[in-house]
C-alpha cells in the first residue's frame, strides 16, 4: 500500500509538472504575439516545472508542495494557504496589503464540507449573524453590519443581497477586514467578503463528487475543465443538492460555465454564466427561555434538528447573471481588467415564526408544550448592472518605483420589495413532541404590492504605493463616489437621495526581508441612507419622521490598523498579527443595527482588538489553518437611547454593542498519518454576546468540534468522512431581539470523489 501511495504522489507531481511545462512551452512558441511580461512568465513556469522534486525515496514520505507562479494561482485546491489575492484590486501579494485578510481556500472548504456560504463565514473569526425579521441574515464583521450582505462580492463586483449562496463555484473566499470604501465604495465598515470563482486553465482535468449524509442529504458536484485550444479552455461547474433536513427541506441546482480564450496572451477574454436555484423550507426561528426570567442567558430547549413550521412554508431564492471580462496586458507588465455583469436576484419567503403558547415557563416545559406558528412573509426582486475597469502596473518616477491601482466602476440596481407580506394567521398549533407534523396552510395572500427602489453609483479611485527605499513603502489612495437613489411606495409617494462622498486610505509598510512585512494603515468607509432598504418610507407625509429618515446623510466610519505578516517554516506557512481600532463616528442613532425609528447622526461606537491569522504547512505532513479575533474593548460611545426602568430594550450609551463577542475563532488542522490516510479536526468558537436591540439577553459562548478522515483509494478515487458538530452541541447561532436560530445539529457525511 505504501509503495502504491508513493507512486501515486510521484505520478501526480509529475503530471502537474508536465501540464505546467506543456502550457509554458505552448506559450513560448507564440513569442511573436506575446508581450514581454508573458514571455517572462512562461520561462519562469517552465523552469519551475523542470525543477520539480523527484518521487520520495522512502514510501512513507510525502511529496513537498509544488508552488507554481503564473497568471492564475492553482494552489487553492492543494493548500490551506495562499500568498496572493485580488481583493485589493489587481493581483497583489498578501504581504503588500496593509490590512488583515483571511483567505479560505478550496482545500479548506472541501476539507470541512462547507457547502453553504454561511458556513464558511461561521468558521471565520470576527463574524457573527443577526437573524433578521425578513429572513435575510445580516452578517456582522467585528460587530459592524455588512448591510444584509451588501458588502459581499463575487470576483470584485458587488453580489446580489437576496439569494442564498453555495460554494460549488468558489475557488476561495477572501475576507478583507477594516474600512474599505476607497476600494469598494459604500458600506464596508467592518470589511468586505469576496468570492473568487473557479476559472479555466490550460489542461484537461475533471473532478466529480457525491456526498451522502445525515438528514437524507444527497449532493453531487462536477468540476470539468477542458482545454479547447492553445490558449483557450472551458470550465463547467455544476451542482445538485437535495436534503430533507428532518423537515426543513432544501433543493439546490447550480450551474456555472466559463469560457476563456487568449489565456496568458496580450488580450485575454472570459465569458461566464452563473445560475443558482434554491427551493427550501426554512427553520425560521426558535423561542427562548431566559435564565433570570425576563432577563439573563438564553436557555436553548428545542432540538436543533426539529422542524415546527408548516409543510407549506418555503424560502425560494435564485440568482442568474452573466459576466464578460477582458484583460489587456502591456509590454511593461501592467494591465487593464474590465468586467461587465448583469444579473437578477430573487427571494420569496413564507415562513412560520415559532412561539411558545401563553403561560409557558421553563418549569412546565415538556413534549406537550403548545407551539404557535405566526406567519412571516416577504418577496423581492433585484436587477443589477455593473461595470468596472481597473488598471494596475509598476513604473519608475522621480527615482522611485510606483505601484499604481486606479479605476472606475458603475453600479445600477432596480429593485422591488415587500418586506411585510405574511397573510392571515393560522389557528393550527403543534407541540414540542410532534415536530414536522405535516400541517399545511393555503396561501391566500394574492399578489404582493411592492415598494420600488432604484439606485446608481459611479466611483473613481486611484492608489499609489511608492517604494521610498528597498524596504520602506508608502501607500496613499482616494476615491470619489456619487450615489443617487429614488424610493417609490405603494401609495405613490416617493423620496430622492443624492450624495457625493470622498474616501481616503493611507498606509506605510516596512519589509526588511522577503519573509517579513510590518505595516500601519488608516482607511474610511460610509453607509448611505437607503442602500440596504431599511429607510424606504412605508407611507411618509411631507415633513414626517419617515421622510426625514430617508433623507438622512451618510454614516461614516474609520479604521486604524497596525500589524505584521511573516512567512515561516521555510515559507510554507503564513502568519499575520494586527491590532485594530474601528469606529463608526457619524452613526444613525439606532440605525439598521437596531431597526428603530430614530435616525439622528449623533451616535458613535467603536471596537478595538487583535486579529490573528495562521495558514500553511508546519511540516510536510501537518497543515494548519487558524484565525482568531479578540475584541476586549467595544462600546456605544454616544447614543440618544435612554435606559428604561426595567433595564431592558436596546443597547444604550456605555453598553457593549450587540453581536460583538470578545473572542471568536476557528481552527482546522490535518495530518497525513499514512501515505493514503489523512485525518483532520477543527474547532469553531464564539464568545458570549447580546442580540442587537436586547441588552437584557445574553447568548452563551460555544465551541463546535468537527472531524474528518480522508482515504486515497487509488490514483482516481478517494473517500472522505466528515462529522460536524461532533458533540451535537445545542447553541444559539443567529440572534434577533425576540428569537434565535440554532446552530446545525450533528451531521455525518460520506463523500466519494473521482479525479481524472
Amino acid at each position: 500500500m505504501k509503495k502504491k501511495s508513493a507512486k501515486r504522489h510521484a505520478l501526480e507531481a509529475g503530471k502537474r509538472a508536465r501540464q505546467v511545462q506543456t502550457s509554458a512551452q505552448a506559450e513560448t512558441r507564440r513569442t511573436s504575439s506575446l508581450p514581454l511580461g508573458a514571455l517572462m512568465l512562461a520561462a519562469s513556469v517552465s523552469a519551475t516545472a523542470q525543477n520539480v522534486a523527484p518521487a520520495p525515496a522512502s514510501s512513507d514520505q510525502v511529496m513537498p508542495t509544488v508552488e507554481v507562479q503564473g497568471q492564475r494561482e492553482t494552489l487553492s485546491k492543494d493548500s490551506l494557504r495562499t500568498t496572493t489575492t485580488g481583493i485589493g484590486k489587481g493581483t497583489q501579494q498578501l504581504r503588500d496589503i496593509p490590512q488583515s485578510v483571511t483567505v479560505m481556500t478550496e482545500r479548506l472548504i472541501d476539507d470541512r464540507n462547507l457547502d453553504d456560504f454561511r458556513e464558511v463565514l461561521r468558521t471565520t473569526a470576527g463574524v457573527t449573524f443577526q437573524a433578521g425579521e425578513t429572513g435575510e441574515e445580516d452578517v456582522r464583521l467585528r460587530g459592524f453590519s455588512l448591510g444584509q450582505a451588501g458588502d459581499i462580492y463575487t470576483d470584485g463586483l458587488r453580489d446580489g443581497a437576496l439569494y442564498e449562496r453555495d460554494t460549488f463555484n468558489n475557488d476561495r473566499i477572501e475576507v478583507l477586514k477594516g474600512s474599505a470604501s476607497m476600494l469598494f465604495g459604500k458600506g464596508s465598515t467592518g470589511g468586505i467578503v469576496n468570492q473568487v470563482s473557479k476559472m479555466p486553465f490550460l489542461f484537461d482535468q475533471h473532478e466529480v463528487t457525491y456526498t451522502l449524509g445525515s438528514g437524507d442529504l444527497h449532493r453531487f458536484t462536477g468540476d470539468f475543465n477542458i482545454k479547447t485550444g492553445d490558449d483557450a479552455a472551458l470550465r463547467l461547474n455544476a451542482m445538485v443538492h437535495n436534503a430533507d433536513n428532518w423537515g426543513a427541506k432544501q433543493k439546490k441546482l447550480g450551474i456555472a460555465p466559463t469560457y476563456s480564450w487568449g489565456i496568458g496572451t496580450r488580450d485575454e477574454f472570459t465569458v461566464g454564466l452563473f445560475h443558482l436555484d434554491i427551493d427550501g423550507r426554512p427553520n425560521y426561528s426558535n423561542p427562548w427561555f431566559l435564565s433570570g426570567g425576563n432577563r439573563g442567558t438564553i436557555l436553548e430547549t428545542l432540538p436543533a434538528k426539529n422542524y415546527y413550521g408548516f409543510a407549506s412554508d418555503y424560502l425560494d431564492t435564485r440568482a442568474t447573471y452573466g459576466t464578460l471580462a477582458h484583460v489587456h496586458r502591456f509590454d511593461d507588465g501592467s494591465q487593464v481588467k474590465t468586467q461587465v455583469r448583469h444579473g437578477r436576484y430573487e427571494r420569496d419567503l413564507w415562513a412560520s415564526v415559532i412561539q411558545f403558547a401563553p403561560g409557558t415557563t421553563r418549569e412546565n416545559f415538556s413534549d406537550a408544550t403548545v407551539l404557535r406558528r405566526a406567519p412571516k412573509g416577504r418577496t423581492a426582486v433585484s436587477d443589477t448592472t455593473q461595470l468596472s475597469s481597473d488598471y494596475s502596473g509598476k513604473f519608475n518616477f522621480g527615482g522611485r518605483q510606483h505601484e499604481l491601482l486606479t479605476g472606475v466602476d458603475f453600479y445600477q440596481e432596480d429593485a422591488k420589495r415587500n418586506n411585510s407580506f405574511p397573510g392571515t394567521a393560522s389557528p393550527l398549533t403543534t407541540t414540542v413532541g410532534t415536530p414536522n407534523d405535516g400541517d399545511w396552510r393555503a396561501d391566500t395572500r394574492g399578489n404582493p404590492v411592492y415598494n420600488n427602489f432604484d439606485a446608481r453609483n459611479i466611483g473613481l479611485y486611484a492608489q499609489d504605493m511608492v517604494s521610498i527605499t528597498d524596504t520602506f513603502k508608502l501607500l496613499g489612495g482616494l476615491r470619489f463616489d456619487h450615489f443617487t437613489a429614488k424610493y417609490n411606495t405603494a401609495a405613490g409617494l416617493s423620496n430622492d437621495r443624492s450624495e457625493s462622498l470622498w474616501s481616503p486610505r493611507v498606509g506605510a509598510l516596512f519589509q526588511p526581508s522577503d519573509w517579513a512585512s510590518y505595516y500601519v494603515s488608516y482607511g474610511t468607509s460610509y453607509n448611505t441612507s437607503g442602500d440596504t432598504y431599511q429607510f424606504t418610507p412605508a407611507a411618509p407625509t411631507p415633513g414626517s419622521q419617515a421622510e426625514r429618515d430617508a433623507n438622512t446623510p451618510a454614516e461614516k466610519s474609520r479604521n486604524f490598523e497596525l500589524g505584521g505578516k511573516w512567512e515561516l517554516f521555510e515559507k510554507r506557512t503564513s502568519l499575520g498579527l494586527a491590532a485594530f481600532y474601528s469606529e463608526k463616528y457619524n452613526e444613525r442613532n439606532t440605525d439598521p443595527d437596531t431597526a428603530s425609528t430614530q435616525q439622528l447622526l449623533s451616535g458613535k461606537r467603536h471596537a478595538a482588538g487583535l486579529e490573528f491569522n495562521l495558514a500553511g504547512r508546519i511540516t510536510p505532513k501537518w497543515e494548519v489553518f487558524f484565525n482568531h479575533t479578540w475584541i476586549p474593548r467595544a462600546k456605544i460611545d454616544n447614543s440618544n437611547v435612554a435606559l428604561n426602568a426595567a433595564g431592558t430594550g436596546p443597547q444604550v450609551q456605555g453598553d457593549r454593542p450587540g453581536l460583538t463577542p470578545r473572542h471568536s475563532g476557528s481552527l482546522w488542522t490535518t495530518y497525513r498519518i499514512l501515505p493514503d490516510l489523512r485525518l483532520g479536526a477543527g474547532l469553531t468558537y464564539r464568545g458570549q454576546q447580546n442580540p442587537e436591540g436586547a441588552r437584557h439577553v445574553t447568548a452563551d459562548s460555544f465551541t463546535v468540534v468537527d472531524a474528518m478522515a480522508e482515504y486515497t483509494i487509488n490514483q482516481t478515487w478517494s473517500a472522505k468522512l466528515n462529522v460536524t458538530n461532533l458533540t451535537d452541541k445545542l447553541y444559539a447561532d443567529s440572534l434577533y431581539r425576540g428569537f434565535y436560530a440554532p446552530g446545525a445539529p450533528r451531521r455525518v457525511e460520506l463523500t466519494l470523489k473521482a479525479m481524472f
